[in-house]
């Protein structure tokens, strides 16, 4: 599973040959708006340089006793700014320029050749470029901003409005929000939407599917826990993996409520009661893992020489005592 949150399942090593002409266009968006910026900035200062109509007196402005005209200044619309100028949004939280031109360009240097949208080579093209794995957090975060309805795909509206709502249009731009987005996803309410977006991100819309693959849960639970891992965690993915109840999927009852399990529930499982609404995956894992926990402290009390506390071992101790008194 380490290729979870874009399930890309088969990576190429040549991913630039479908790219062709595309990949000198994408490239040039690791410098930023700056650069396109820069050449904007040309163009509008040869509009600057311009000097408008009217601009100077002419002699007919006196009349003809040698008094002046009244001066009249009729404001003119200025002209239509050119397309890129039209979409430019307002500055980005760090003062930069954002422009949706930028954001669609950059779309472009992704996009699938027959789709309108970024598929699995695009995808690990686009990951690769802002220097992130495919697998990791972050790209996780960077999908909830985008409210990315699928693994491995960003629709053209998904990325334009992605984009807009983080103010970023260049891979620069993007990498820069990666901070902001990694504290956001700390806040408890955030952190709650961003969970729940997980469950609903990693099923597979087309086959219309309404449970995880279990081994997809494992993986995205170990995902959306990155950063804040509750200390109960890797006993419940232990419990899935070896799986004693045969579970095939996780439903969305089961993956909001494992949320609210370990809000709750304490790591020694002491206050949990089966007589609360709690899924009866729950009650099962609750019994495995006491048990299991059980077992462990046995094993490791024998391996220290210490008497033991279950029942076969209690017997052989009470024989042995009898034999030694015997002699």
């Amino acid at each position: 599973m380490g290729q979870c949150v874009t399930k890309c399942k088969n990576p190429s090593s040549s991913l630039g040959s479908k790219s062709g002409d595309k990949e000198s266009g994408c490239k040039s968006h690791k410098k930023g708006v700056g650069g396109a910026g820069a050449g904007g900035g040309s163009a509008g200062g040869g509009h600057k340089e311009e000097a408008g109509p009217g601009c100077g007196k002419s002699a007919g402005d006196l009349l003809a006793n040698g008094t002046k005209t009244m001066e009249v200044t009729a404001e003119t619309a200025p002209p239509p700014a050119p397309l890129g100028e039209q979409r430019r949004e307002e500055p980005s939280p760090n003062g930069e320029e954002f422009s949706l031109v930028h954001v669609e360009e950059l779309f472009s240097c992704y996009k699938d050749e027959k789709d309108d949208a970024i598929l699995e080579e695009g995808m690990e093209r686009f990951c690769d470029d802002l220097c992130v794995d495919p697998a990791e957090f972050r790209v996780l975060l960077l999908a909830w901003k985008f409210q990315a309805a699928t693994m491995c795909k960003f629709t053209r509206k998904e990325f334009v409005e992605g984009c807009k709502a983080i103010k970023a249009d260049s891979l620069d731009s993007i990498c820069a929000r990666f901070p902001c987005m990694l504290l956001e996803a700390q806040v408890e309410e955030k952190f709650k939407d961003l969970y729940r977006f997980t469950f609903q991100f990693g099923l597979d819309s087309e086959e219309g599917q309404r449970s995880l693959h279990r081994d997809i849960a494992i993986a995205l639970w170990r995902l959306v826990f990155t950063q804040d891992t509750p200390a109960i965690l890797d006993c419940w993915l232990d419990f899935l993996t070896e799986n004693p109840s045969g579970v095939k999927g996780i439903s969305r009852d089961t993956w909001n409520m494992f949320l609210n399990f370990t809000q709750v529930i304490g790591p020694d499982l002491s206050n949990y009661s089966e007589d609360e609404a709690w899924p009866s995956l729950f009650d099962t894992f609750v019994e495995w893992e006491v048990e299991r926990r059980k077992k462990e402290d046995a094993l490791a009390k024998r391996a220290l020489g210490e008497p033991s506390t279950t029942t076969p071992d209690s017997g052989d101790e009470e024989a042995d005592e009898g034999s030694q008194i015997g002699h």
